[in-house]
């Protein structure tokens, strides 16, 4: 590249040359993007920002003018300040404008439609956020109690609201959450005033705010002041239902409900069990929850007492696990399976090792609970596992449901005795069992391609055949191992041959074009 002229003294100073660079041997002439780009402009110095520096940059009478502006448009904004200028005159003030607007809640009736909700519930955010951030610094005590009576105003509110969004909820969760944490610092003797206090307000509490304020607070009370809390709970609770079918009160009943459930926390937390049964009996005489009963005897070191009640007669509660009458088998419910596990430590803990075990077998069997098998053959005495093991699978065999014996195999695990069962039955099978096959397909792969096969045609013929769209995802997989199974079968292994099957699927389902776009995927 050429130099630039020395300047020579007397002389003009050459002029500058173009910024374009002077062609290279066997290059471009055209100049760099470096060159060629325009200069960036210094990045701004201050930071534009609102902070507590760049505001306090601005000066007092800026920040005046942008408030009383933002006063005159925002209404919920207005009212904050409001209450910041009045804190200044201290608690009573603040608290007569939160007073004026709860009482302007409370009266009124007229429906908040969705037009209305947005600038009704900056409305309410504003006075929750005054209750929390002004008076609350000033005066803890005066804000829990307007948190609490606002809380209290919530089915009103609620009812007359068209609150599709959740958002006028959200602030009343907002305000049980603060009064939550104001509770924490009463002393004890407020604590008691304010539990007292919270009991006239259960009565129209739809939405359970404040009773859940009031089981935080009696959890933490101290224990003399348990007594008077239980007797104001007595006697607000109505009295037994008396009508029936169409005639019976259901709110009343909720609430009654919920009034003795609060008792027996209170039961709770003095070691009453006496008292504990004798609410859970009024609650439900004809039937009353045993388990929870028997836990609580359990605990008090009442063994005998509690094997009574577990051991009461009851109807047990099934459940369908399938809609298909062909399939459909009951297995015990979640709360049965809770009281027989309750049984067994009430047996153990009197010494009914044998009972216990008795208990575990029996469910095992009836349910091929694998749970209890495994409890069962851990209190074995040493080397009589492997014979009750043997016994238990014999006991598997024996079920006359094929697919619990199968989910059985699957989870235990035991992949060559499921084997044997699909084998044994490779007809059988149901695709939209798919819970119960895939699973053991799964399982399977490894050792048993045959029986794999076997589970995963069922699974994909039945998806197809009855054109279940949204599960050609999995079918195009469940096809996709089939090829990879067919690798490892013995020829003649099964009919239709891989080849043969593929093919068939071509001829039956050749026009479900979503499915084998899957499959090209």
């Amino acid at each position: 590249m050429a130099r630039r002229a020395a300047a020579i003294p007397g002389q003009a100073a050459p002029r500058a040359k173009s910024r374009r660079a002077a062609p290279v041997e066997g290059g471009s002439s055209r100049a760099t993007d470096s060159e060629l780009a325009p200069a960036k402009p210094k990045r701004a110095s201050r930071r534009t920002t609102p902070s507590p520096e760049t505001l306090t940059e601005l000066g007092l009478e800026r920040l005046i003018g942008l408030v009383l502006d933002e006063v005159g448009r925002n209404t919920a904004f207005k009212k904050l300040v409001t209450a910041a200028v009045a804190s200044l005159q201290g608690s009573d003030a603040v608290a007569a404008l939160i007073d004026r607007r709860l009482t302007a809640l409370e009266r009124a009736g007229g429906f908040i439609d969705w037009q209305k909700r947005r600038a009704f519930g900056a409305d309410l955010d504003a006075m929750v956020t005054t209750v929390v951030n002004e008076l609350a610094p000033l005066d803890a005590r005066g804000a829990l109690d307007r948190l609490i009576r606002f809380l209290a105003g919530a089915g009103g509110v609620l009812g007359r609201t068209d609150d599709s969004t959740g958002r006028i909820q959200g602030i009343y969760e907002r305000a049980a959450a603060a009064a939550a944490t104001l509770i924490l610092d009463l002393t004890d003797a407020d604590a008691t005033a304010v539990a007292l206090s919270l009991v006239k307000r259960l009565e129209t509490d739809p939405h359970g705010l404040v009773e859940r304020l009031l089981n935080d607070l009696s959890a933490r009370l101290p224990l003399a002041a348990l007594g008077p809390l239980g007797a104001a709970l007595a006697e607000a609770t109505p009295p037994a239902p008396t009508g029936t079918g169409r005639d019976r009160d259901w709110i009343a009943e909720a609430e009654r409900g919920r009034l003795l459930r609060m008792r027996q926390a209170l039961a709770d937390r003095a070691g009453d069990v006496d008292a504990f049964i004798a609410l859970e009996t009024e609650r439900d005489p004809k039937r009353p929850d045993q388990v929870l009963i028997a836990e609580r005897l359990l605990a008090a070191g009442r063994e005998r007492e509690a094997l009574k009640w577990i051991r009461r007669s009851q109807k047990r509660v099934f459940t369908v696990t399938s809609e298909c009458p062909e399939t459909a088998r009951m297995t015990v419910s979640d709360s049965e399976r809770v009281r027989i596990a309750l049984e067994i430590r009430i047996q153990e803990a009197v010494g009914n090792t044998e009972a216990a075990q008795d208990l575990r077998w029996q469910e095992f069997v009836d349910y091929l609970n694998r749970d209890m098998l495994r409890a069962y053959l851990a209190k074995l005495p040493d080397f009589e596992d492997d014979a009750a093991l043997e016994r238990a699978f014999g006991a598997v065999e024996a079920n006359d449901d094929p697919y619990a014996a199968l989910d059985f195999y699957t989870h235990w695990p035991a992949p060559a005795r499921a084997a044997r069962l699909v084998a044994a039955h490779p007809d059988l099978w149901e695709g939209f069992r798919y819970e119960f096959l895939v699973a053991a397909a799964e399982v399977l792969e490894q050792a048993h391609p045959r029986e794999a096969t076997i589970l995963y045609r069922h699974v994909l013929d039945d998806i197809l055949s009855a054109g279940r769209s949204n599960a050609y995802g999995h079918a195009a997989r469940y096809l996709a191992t089939l090829d990879h199974l067919a690798c490892r079968l013995e020829p003649g292994a099964i009919e239709p041959a891989p080849e043969e099957y593929r093919a068939g699927l071509r001829r039956q389902h050749g026009r479900k074009a979503a499915f084998w776009s899957q499959v090209r995927g």
